[in-house]
C-alpha cells in the first residue's frame, strides 16, 4: 500500500493500527528535528515527544488530495510546533506571578462566557467579568497564546500557512517569495507590516513589538488580530484562485 492509499484508508476508517503504521514510518523526521533543537535548554526526550505529538496531528490534518508528500508536509509542521514550545516555555518562566495566577481565572470566564453567549468574548468582556484591568487580560491571553503557521488558513479545506510558504528554509524574507503570501501582505501599510516583522520575523513578544513601535500592548494585540484576520481572508482567497 503506497502513501496516497494508506492516508486515504486511515482517513476513511480513523483506524489506530493504521495511524500508528503511518507514525512509525516517518517517526524519523520527528527524531531528525528533534535532535537540531538539543542545546537550547530541553532535553532531547521532551523535545522529541512535542515533535511526536505534532507527527500525529499532522497524520490527521494531512490531505492526500492535495498531492503534496506527507514528508514535505509534516517537516515544518514539527519545526513550527518545537518553536511554539519553545515560546511557550519563555514566556511561562518569565510570566510575573500576579499574570501568572490570573491566566486560570481569565481561561475559565473566557469558557464561561463562550458558553453563555455561543461567541469567543473579547479582552474587554473578560476584564469586566473578572473586575481587572483589560491590559492585564491581554498580557494573560498574549502568554498562552502563540501564533502558529500550522493553524488552517481555511476551516472548509484545511489549508495552513505552512501550505502556501516554502517548506525548506526559515527565514522571514523567504515568505515573499511566494505569490499568495506576497500579494496579501502588500495589502498591508507600513505600520501592519513592521508590527508582522516583530511578531513573527524577530518572534518578539507583544510588550516588545510595543516597545519597539512606541504604542501600547493593548494597540498591538488589537492590530494583530486584525492583521491576522485580514491575512487569513486574503490568503483564502488567494488559495482559491
Amino acid at each position: 500500500m503506497d502513501e496516497k492509499e494508506l492516508f486515504e484508508q486511515y482517513h476513511k476508517t480513523h483506524d489506530v493500527a493504521l495511524r500508528n503504521q503511518i507514525a512509525e514510518k516517518y517517526l524519523f523526521i520527528a527524531s531528525m528535528i528533534a535532535k537540531k533543537f538539543v542545546g537550547r535548554g530541553v532535553e532531547y526526550d521532551d523535545l522529541f515527544q512535542v515533535a511526536s505529538l505534532a507527527l500525529l496531528k499532522g497524520i490527521d490534518r494531512f490531505d492526500e488530495t492535495k498531492g503534496l508528500k506527507f514528508s514535505t508536509f509534516i517537516t515544518p509542521t514539527i519545526t513550527g510546533e518545537i518553536k511554539n514550545y519553545f515560546r511557550d516555555r519563555s514566556r511561562l518562566i518569565h510570566l510575573p506571578r500576579r499574570i501568572a495566577e490570573l491566566r486560570v481565572s481569565v481561561k475559565k470566564a473566557e469558557e464561561e462566557l463562550s458558553l453563555a453567549t455561543g461567541k469567543h468574548p473579547t479582552a474587554k468582556e473578560i476584564a469586566q467579568k473578572l473586575g481587572v484591568p483589560e491590559e492585564d487580560v491581554l498580557s494573560c491571553m498574549e502568554a498562552g497564546s502563540v501564533v502558529s503557521l500550522d493553524k488552517p488558513v481555511d476551516d472548509e479545506d484545511g489549508a495552513s500557512f505552512y501550505d502556501v510558504l516554502p517548506s525548506d528554509e526559515d527565514d522571514f524574507e523567504r515568505i515573499m517569495e511566494n505569490d499568495a503570501v506576497r500579494r496579501a501582505l502588500s495589502q498591508l501599510n507600513d505600520t501592519e507590516k513592521k508590527l508582522i516583522s516583530c511578531r513573527f520575523g524577530q518572534e518578539l513578544s507583544q510588550a516588545e513589538t510595543a516597545r519597539r513601535m512606541n504604542v501600547s500592548q493593548m494597540y498591538v494585540s488589537r492590530m494583530e488580530r486584525k492583521i491576522l484576520q485580514k491575512l487569513k481572508e486574503d490568503l483564502k482567497q488567494g488559495l482559491l484562485e
